[in-house]
């Protein structure tokens, strides 16, 4: 994918290595995490692959601070893109979500947000898990904003001020569970319902980007982030005056585009243009598998 943006920021863990002899390496932790950033213009490009390891993007942000750096792992190392798996962008306090904000029909309604768990966040390649109790369950393809620094009160002008930039959210939502669940928490809020990534674009014009969904090797119609009832800068205005926005916190901007029910067995993959492809496999709920 070729991109005219300039940055990527990706929250990552590295491979775990079998056979270590390195005391250093041996000694790595599982649940390390790192940041690291890419300024190639093409995604697929040889450069597009190789990484430089930078501080977190979010200083005051304890669950978003690095590992510490060991040998390989430092800021400044280049590390190669099959060295590490991606995570979920950031680790957020809050997970935002836009009710009926699609075209003029969202637009004449307020602006409503709903919540979702921080919890429900997982990272690319990971599964969207369904329960055999959860009825329809539709993934929606949405522009995500990720936030930069604590904001309250942001303006349309300074709105722009409190993000980092922009990754893939999938608003995985369980539609029999909205019918009976008012507040959506049930149907919006399951383990492993937000995933997100692969990467933050630091600089981009989210004006109009084509958003869209492949089920299953199925491409379903695409629409745009023109389609949007309330804009980037109105969510983050709108937000802002009444909820402290905290340093990686994710923000889904609505859902413009076609869906098709998932289940087990099911492949998705979330399209953003000019950020590119979240891809998650979808299997049956491990909480509910029986032990052997």
């Amino acid at each position: 994918m070729t991109s005219p943006f300039s940055r990527r920021i990706a929250r990552v863990r590295p491979v775990p290595i079998a056979t270590a002899t390195d005391q250093t390496l041996a000694r790595q932790s599982p649940d390390e995490q790192f940041f690291v950033a890419n300024d190639a213009r093409d995604f697929d490009s040889a450069e597009g692959t190789q990484w430089t390891v930078v501080e977190s993007p979010f200083p005051t942000s304890r669950a978003n601070a690095s590992s510490p750096a060991r040998n390989g792992w430092e800021p400044g190392a280049v590390v190669s893109q099959d060295a590490f798996t991606f995570l979920a962008p950031s680790v957020p306090a809050n997970v935002f979500g836009m009710a009926h904000n699609t075209g003029q029909p969202g637009r004449d309604l307020p602006p409503q947000a709903f919540h979702k768990a921080a919890s429900s966040v997982i990272g690319p390649g990971e599964a969207i898990q369904l329960s055999s109790t959860v009825g329809y369950v539709d993934p929606e393809a949405e522009l995500t904003v990720v936030v930069g620094r604590a904001s309250r009160g942001l303006t349309l002008e300074t709105a722009r001020s409190a993000i980092l930039g922009y990754t893939i959210g999938n608003d995985v939502s369980a539609r029999d569970l909205q019918k009976s669940d008012e507040l959506w928490i049930s149907a919006k809020s399951q383990d492993t319902f937000t995933p997100a990534g692969p990467w933050i674009v630091t600089s981009l014009d989210d004006s109009n980007l084509e958003i869209g969904i492949v089920h299953n090797g199925k491409e379903l119609q695409t629409a745009s982030s023109a389609d949007l009832g309330w804009k980037v800068d109105e969510i983050m205005v709108y937000l802002s005056s009444f909820i402290t926005l905290q340093p990686g916190d994710l923000v889904l901007t609505g859902f413009p585009a076609e869906c098709a029910r998932i289940q087990p067995g099911d492949t998705v993959v979330c399209r953003v243009e000019g950020i590119g492809e979240l891809h998650n496999p979808v299997t049956g709920a491990s909480w509910e598998q029986q032990p052997a």
